[in-house]
């Protein structure tokens, strides 16, 4: 396409696509500096047409949904980008998940409807493996926790120690055994489910766990592997809700509105 009939970067988004995205393996080691910086790699190589802020030093417009902390493997992070064309939704999905790296997959992709992608984040539910612990103790220790009032833990930030009500957020947490494909004689090990709101100043997994150890008196032998399951609106019965699911409720994904498409539109299963 001739320079003078491509869409002006700097100009209002034609649409918005909100992304789901893992984050696996040896990537959940990785901080959100380093992710948003393949991210935006990933968009370059994808050939998607962002739209940029502007002033001297333009950026493309992406914007980050709460991210899980670093160490934290997760299967449901979110980010909304700004594009100055309006495209198939999931196939820009799938042409920037082939630019990512492996552990970074694009699991979802649509047209946002409108609202706040943030405002629907209520709560995450948390897996936690915690190696050498019997599940039955284990429960035994989620049950002090969750008969607990408060539960203050210390946080070392850049600005000293902080200390956090690590029970309020908690909405509910069980214990089940690993699955079946454990390894006959592995050490004991339970797996922790639990809901934890969104709040401000944010309560992490390790968070969580340290008022619990501290609660039941327990050592760990390793370190507990955390994983994001699922993020998104609280139902009453204390479940999550799907935060995309409004949008895709509002159309056929990536089309959006027909009057906004340009000639060079990629339509639903093109190329």
């Amino acid at each position: 396409m001739p320079a003078q009939h491509e869409p002006n970067p700097s100009a209002a988004p034609a649409q918005k696509i909100r992304l789901r995205y893992t984050k696996r393996g040896r990537l959940r080691f990785t901080s959100h500096r380093d992710v948003a910086r393949a991210f935006e790699r990933a968009l370059r190589r994808a050939g998607v047409p962002m739209a940029y802020s502007q002033g001297f030093h333009p950026h493309p417009k992406i914007s980050w949904v709460g991210a899980a902390p670093t160490g934290v493997a997760s299967e449901a992070e979110y980010v909304e980008i700004s594009l100055v064309r309006v495209l198939d939704a999931q196939l820009v999905g799938r042409e920037i998940d082939k630019a990512l790296p492996p552990g970074l997959d694009v699991v979802d992709a649509v047209t946002a409807s409108g609202g706040s992608l943030p405002e629907r984040m209520h709560a995450s539910l948390w897996e936690l493996v915690v190696d050498g612990v019997e599940p039955a103790v284990l429960a035994a220790a989620v049950e002090a926790f969750l008969a607990l009032e408060t539960a203050p833990v210390e946080r070392l930030t850049k600005d000293g120690r902080r200390q956090l009500d690590a029970r309020g957020p908690v909405v509910s947490m069980s214990v089940r055994p690993p699955d079946a494909s454990r390894a006959p004689g592995a050490p004991p090990c339970g797996i922790l489910d639990a809901v934890v709101r969104q709040a401000s100043p944010a309560v992490r997994p390790d968070d969580v766990m340290s008022a619990l150890l501290v609660v039941a008196g327990l050592e760990l032998p390793v370190p507990v592997r955390a994983t994001r399951v699922a993020q998104g609106p609280l139902d009453d019965d204390g479940t999550l809700g799907d935060p995309l699911a409004a949008d895709r409720e509002a159309g056929p994904p990536g089309l959006g509105d027909p009057a906004q498409r340009g000639p060079h539109v990629v339509e639903t299963g093109t190329a």
